[in-house]
């Protein structure tokens, strides 16, 4: 339904997670009978996760334990890991800046030229863990770059930024020509970020293998504010998700898409996949782990950007292994850990028993869902009145990149 803004606009009305809420089904299910796996490519994977190509969440070493869980991690090819070979020491740095110094100084590490050779390294260092190997790399430098990823042993590529269209406009530069480009790859290429249906709609007819949803919404994510652009995730998803199913009517091919950002805790998670997602793209509630090299930091693609910041390094509190955020045990109550368990349960509880079919779960607009007899634990803090655990602490020293690591220098 469109709401009148004023005499010459009209608007849809988005909806983002807290808005909804899932509805359960006649029936229940028992956990252990719910197949929550996805495919992309030929490849399968136990969790429907995406670890965000974020220079403070996946490094090899962490692609591999997230690979190892049963989940997918992606390197970014234009990040610390490719300009720098002792990476450790910059991620140091990063971790220790002051807030006001971090965007001034961040955009200094990253004009530090990537490395040819790092990425072969990276990649391969990745491929030595036994696990599927995936990467970024942003529209403006896959024609550089990908063909060294693919001999290297890349196994998917995610072409990734803030908004990526099927069809860029360029007076000064000859855009990259996805359609070609996912024909001529030899590999699943996921591209995105998108929010609506007829922009997803055009990426599926690229002949992509998925598609990345989510402009802004993610927790170190500025681009909202800085450019006014975004869609809240649960409209965006549903818009997405419709786009598959005209495309998979037109092609006979079935695209997965992948929400990217803006989920914190299980229910979200569920939220996602109930709205239409095959997977999720998740970054800061990664970040929290032990093992995460950001050091409880972390930042996005266009925090760093030389002109316009669309991001800020933002700060969690490390109090997980990845293994316990992603499969648990939890021993907190917020849903911040185990979240794929609480994927699990939620999908059982409504009787739903893989990805497919919760995407047609039933969802309502709920606007009490987060606050309706939750008083006493708002009061003190407690359950989901606690933003603790998982929650990113404002850190006004950057500017500009979705959760999941999704913003880049902007296409257009």
């Amino acid at each position: 339904m469109e709401i009148e803004i004023g005499r010459g606009k009209k608007a849809r009305r988005a909806y983002g997670f807290d808005d909804i809420a899932i509805v359960p089904s006649r029936r229940t299910r028992d956990p252990d009978d719910v197949d929550i796996s996805w495919k992309l490519g030929p490849y399968r994977f136990e969790l429907p996760l995406m670890a965000s190509a974020m220079d403070g969440v996946v490094s090899p070493t962490t692609a591999g334990i997230v690979g190892k869980l049963g989940g997918l991690a992606v390197l970014n090819l234009e990040g610390i890991f490719t300009r720098y070979e002792n990476a450790d020491e910059m991620l140091e740095r990063i971790a220790l800046l002051p807030k006001e110094q971090a965007t001034r100084e961040m955009q200094e590490i990253y004009q530090a030229p990537v490395i040819p050779e790092l990425i072969t390294q990276r990649i391969q260092e990745i491929k030595a863990a036994g696990v599927v190997a995936a990467a970024s790399l942003t529209p403006q430098r896959v024609g550089r770059y990908w063909e060294l990823a693919l001999e290297a042993g890349l196994d998917i590529l995610v072409v990734q930024g803030t908004v990526v269209s099927a069809e860029h406009v360029s007076m000064t530069s000859e855009p990259l020509n996805l359609k070609e480009f996912v024909r001529e790859a030899g590999v699943p290429v996921i591209v995105g970020g998108c929010a609506s249906y007829h922009t997803g709609l055009h990426l599926m007819r690229t002949g992509a293998a998925g598609v990345l949803v989510g402009v802004g919404p993610g927790a170190a994510c500025t681009t909202r504010g800085v450019l006014g652009v975004g869609v809240p995730q649960a409209t965006a998803i549903s818009d997405v998700a419709g786009a598959r199913s005209t495309n998979m009517l037109e092609t006979g091919e079935y695209v997965q898409v992948i929400a990217d950002g803006g989920m914190r805790t299980g229910g979200d998670v569920s939220k996602a996949i109930a709205c239409g997602a095959d997977a999720v793209m998740i970054g800061s509630p990664l970040a929290r782990a032990h093992e995460a090299p950001g050091r409880g930091y972390h930042w996005g693609m266009a925090t760093f950007h030389p002109s316009l910041p669309r991001g800020a390094r933002v700060q969690t509190v490390q109090n997980g292994t990845l293994e316990e955020i992603l499969l648990g045990p939890a021993h907190e109550n917020d849903g911040t850990f185990n979240l794929f368990g609480g994927l699990r349960t939620s999908m059982a509880t409504c009787g739903y028993q893989d990805v497919a079919e919760f995407n047609r779960a039933e969802v309502m607009i709920a606007p009490a869902l987060m606050t309706e007899g939750k008083q006493l634990q708002t009061s003190q803090g407690v359950g989901m009145g606690a933003r603790g655990g998982a929650s990113a602490r404002e850190d006004h020293g950057g500017g500009g990149s979705s959760d999941a690591g999704t913003a880049a220098p902007a296409l257009a």
